[in-house]
């Protein structure tokens, strides 16, 4: 029998606009779409007099229904799996699936498409040369403020997914462990109240409040500039990490790692303390 086929599509992020034929043509030819929610992606389906069958693929299911699609695969059926915004897979599911399908031989093609991520970068002004991407922070405070401590010297520029809830707490902690960087918050990316807040994080702070915290946000930060770390900036990150519950040796190695210095220089710098 013939093996079927995984499709990751990628789907609008906002204006149901943004969608190529290609992905209508999948969507309308496979068998079965595994959707992050199936009440969200109906109203896209309807929009596109999409017929195939929608069934719930989301992370409190993930790995119980990855089992049944794969099953479905291996006898012939062919699955498009979408997530409620973008592309599958970057920060939604569709991770587990991927690696069980190359695992059994079943061919996996990439529908391409929107993203936050590349949207949000590409009008924000900030260098598009290199960047990385961290998905959602650590919702606790100490942890995310440790977890900032590594970009400290890092040079490209940097891009979060933040909730409404956090998104100025976020703000407020990269002020305080990195410096009052430049930073683009997007908001409502391709919806009506799209917006792109721009400046220092001290002025983008300014500029958000309750009247504009609402909807999903992007965080793109700056990189640091190229410089070389002191001995003060070093004694501080080892004594946040040891207030985390990290004995001394343990900060030392994780910080010369983190920030790639030497060893012998963060250890010297912990006698300190």
């Amino acid at each position: 029998m013939k093996i079927g086929t995984l499709y990751i599509v990628a789907t609008p992020i906002g204006n149901l606009e943004d969608i190529t034929f290609r992905a209508i043509r999948i969507l309308q030819e496979v068998d079965l779409i595994a959707a992050e929610d199936t009440r969200n992606s109906s109203k896209l389906t309807a929009k596109y007099d999409i017929k195939t069958e929608l069934i719930s693929y989301h992370k409190f299911n993930e790995k119980r229904k990855t089992e049944f699609l794969i099953d479905k695969l291996k006898s012939g059926k062919s699955i498009a799996v979408i997530s409620d915004a973008g592309t599958p897979g970057i920060s939604d599911p569709s991770q587990i699936i991927v690696k069980e399908c190359i695992k059994n031989e079943i061919p996996v093609i990439p529908i391409p498409g929107p993203s936050a991520i590349i949207t949000a970068l590409s009008a924000s002004g900030l260098s598009t040369e290199n960047f990385s991407f961290f998905g959602f922070l650590p919702k606790s405070k100490s942890k995310q403020r440790a977890f900032l401590q590594n970009f400290i010297l890092r040079e490209e520029t940097l891009i979060f997914y933040e909730s409404p809830k956090r998104v100025i707490q976020t703000l407020q902690n990269f002020l305080d462990i990195l410096g009052n960087q430049q930073v683009v918050v997007a908001k409502e990316l391709t919806k009506i109240y799209e917006t792109f807040f721009r400046g220092t994080i001290k002025e983008v702070l300014s500029q958000l409040d309750e009247t504009n915290l609402k909807g999903e946000f992007v965080i793109l930060l700056e990189g640091a500039e190229e410089r070389e770390i002191s001995d003060s900036e070093i004694e501080k990150l080892l004594r946040e990490k040891i207030s985390l519950g990290l004995s001394k040796r343990e900060a030392v190695k994780e910080i010369s790692k983190s920030i790639n210095i030497k060893k012998n220089r963060v250890y010297q710098v912990s006698l300190r303390i």
